[in-house]
């Protein structure tokens, strides 16, 4: 990664071009074709840098419900019970945690009845018991944009 990946990274964690052509906006910015800042990107998500670009929606504002589950999973079961997990497109985090309820996940629904319906879904298919539905109470909301270094 060199400087000029540095600064595409730096415009596109929080501004991405929107626009019809927002590869060749970006590269007027950095001196480069539409196609180099293209096949610059591509490579930085292909090397895990990038996991993905896309945009970041206020779910509630849109009249959906969002919770957050917390699964206690036993090790020899993790693989499965997350495959199952990232089955349902709801499903917008799902990570590992050091803790007794191992497996964490966020889930966007229309209603809360959906979510039920799910969580009881991922239940029955992986035979993990133990799933803490806790929806958001208050919501906190965080920029996380990074110094490239």
């Amino acid at each position: 990664m060199d400087t000029i990946d540095r600064r595409i990274l730096g415009m596109i964690q929080s501004g991405f071009p929107l626009s019809r052509r927002p590869y060749r906006d970006l590269g007027d910015l950095v001196g480069l074709s539409e196609e180099e800042v293209f096949g610059r990107v591509k490579n930085l998500k292909k090397s895990g840098i990038i996991r993905r670009i896309g945009g970041s929606f206020d779910s509630r504002r849109l009249g959906f419900t969002t919770t957050l589950c917390a699964a206690k999973v036993p090790d020899n079961r993790i693989g499965l019970f997350v495959q199952e997990v990232n089955k349902y497109p709801g499903v917008t985090h799902n990570y590992l945690r050091d803790h007794e309820y191992n497996i964490w996940f966020t889930l966007v629904a229309s209603d809360q009845g959906e979510i039920e319906r799910v969580i009881g879904e991922i239940i029955q298919s992986t035979g993990v018991g133990e799933v803490i539905n806790l929806p958001a109470v208050r919501t906190f909301k965080v920029s996380a944009d990074f110094e490239i270094p």
